[in-house]
């Protein structure tokens, strides 16, 4: 692997999580305003708390399947779902580290584990139809 792929790899995984952080950041803000207004703070503290493990599965799913789409079709087929699979494995390492730091709960770590499960299968998703978009008869040339 090269260094410009790893570079990619990185920068996809890190994108994926700022995205998906201010997805969770938007949901509580529309949540907080329009929604369910004229809460104190700590209100949407708590809810935030609660929402936001639920906002990641539902948010990271789309995002994984797009993003590692989009750059497993720009390498060849044999690269291009390997290349998914490390753009998850780069968001879960970080995702289980700040998790970690943060103290995880028995509720927090199956939400986690969850999360994690489906991303995985939208990122190998996304991976395996952008190799077979980008190169569709790949698999009749092996045989």
């Amino acid at each position: 692997m090269t260094i410009k792929r790893l570079l990619w790899i990185i920068g996809a995984a890190i994108s994926i999580l700022v995205v998906n952080v201010a997805i969770s950041f938007l949901y509580v803000a529309i949540y907080s305003y329009i929604i369910d207004p004229g809460h104190p703070e700590q209100y949407y503290q708590a809810y935030a708390q609660i929402a936001a493990p639920y906002s990641s599965i539902i948010a990271g799913m789309p995002l994984f399947f797009f993003v590692c789409r989009w750059v497993a079709a720009k390498w060849e087929p044999a690269f291009g779902v390997k290349a998914a699979v490390l753009i998850w494995l780069v968001y879960a390492l970080i995702d289980v580290t700040v998790l970690a730091i943060a103290g995880f709960t028995l509720r927090l770590a199956i939400l986690s584990l969850v999360s994690l499960v489906t991303k995985l299968g939208a990122a190998y998703l996304g991976g395996i139809l952008a190799s077979r978009r980008a190169y569709p008869n790949a698999s009749q040339r092996s045989k």
